[in-house]
This record gives C-alpha cells, sequence and structure tokens, in this order.
C-alpha cells in the first residue's frame, strides 16, 4: 500500500447553517451538496474545489448544539487542516481583506519557504491553514527542510 494524495476532511459541527456560511461565503468554498436538500434530508454539507479532482474535499456532519467542545491547550489529534487557496501572494492579500470584510480573526501568518500561510478558526475551533505554494520551490529538492523555522510572514 502506497498513500497518493489526501482525499478528505470529515468534521461533526454544532451548527451547520453557520458551518456552511463559513466555508462558502468566507472561504469560497463551492458546495457540491447540500444534504438537508435531498429527498431523504441528511444533516451534511459536501464541498469541493475548483480544481474538481475527486467527489468531495470536505464533509461537514451536523451533530447538534449539545456536541462536546474542542478542549483548549495542547492536546492529541487535529491541529490544522490545509486548503491551498492560489498560487500569488495576491491571493493570500484578497484571502485577508476578505476576512476582514467578514470579521474572522487571524490566528497567525507564516512564511514556511516552501509555502506562505493564513490561519484561522472555523465556528467550532477548527484551525484552517490557508496558503499558496512559492512559486519556483523545487519539492525534490534535498535541501528544502534544511530549516523548517516558520518565519513571519509579510503580506
Amino acid at each position: 500500500m502506497r498513500v497518493e494524495e489526501l482525499g478528505h476532511v470529515v468534521l461533526y459541527v454544532r451548527d451547520l447553517e453557520r458551518s456552511v456560511r463559513f466555508y462558502r461565503d468566507v472561504l469560497g468554498w463551492p458546495v457540491v451538496e447540500d444534504g438537508r436538500h435531498l429527498e431523504h434530508p441528511l444533516p451534511i454539507a459536501v464541498f469541493r474545489g475548483s480544481a474538481e479532482r475527486t467527489h468531495h474535499e470536505l464533509l461537514l456532519i451536523d451533530v447538534g448544539p449539545d456536541a462536546a467542545a474542542l478542549p483548549a491547550g495542547r492536546r492529541v489529534g487535529l491541529y490544522h487542516f490545509g486548503v491551498k487557496i492560489g498560487s500569488h501572494d495576491d491571493d493570500l492579500r484578497e484571502a485577508l481583506e476578505r476576512l476582514e470584510r467578514h470579521d474572522v480573526a487571524l490566528l497567525g501568518a507564516t512564511d514556511h519557504t516552501m509555502t506562505h500561510s493564513l490561519y484561522v478558526s472555523d465556528p467550532d475551533g477548527n484551525e484552517v491553514e490557508l496558503y499558496i505554494d512559492v512559486p519556483g520551490v523545487q519539492w525534490n529538492d534535498p535541501h528544502l527542510w534544511s530549516d523548517p523555522r516558520p518565519r513571519p510572514l509579510r503580506l
């Protein structure tokens, strides 16, 4: 067996409508299917990026307002997941303006040398990295990870 690519992420959410608004309206992620509108309704929403490379990349499942919150602080489990939003820092600048218009707090902005990233939280506290690959980076360069320290991103 060999992993070829990360296929999709599935998140439990407290309020499906609120989460759909965040991923669709704030991040601009296209909804492929809203299960609430099916003949036999399901409390799900399915998203696929504009590259349409697969059946879905994000699935949200509504578990209701009584679901346990993510524990604060250091914990085992998901730290964040990354979403490529373009190919140039201008795409990150545009994203930053959009986040500000929607009053979404920026958790951080990092230059990873190979990627430039903005970090935000979704309505349930899941951290999402919005990133671009730095143009010209050679992914097979043996020195790519020689200094993996994150640096502040200056847009």
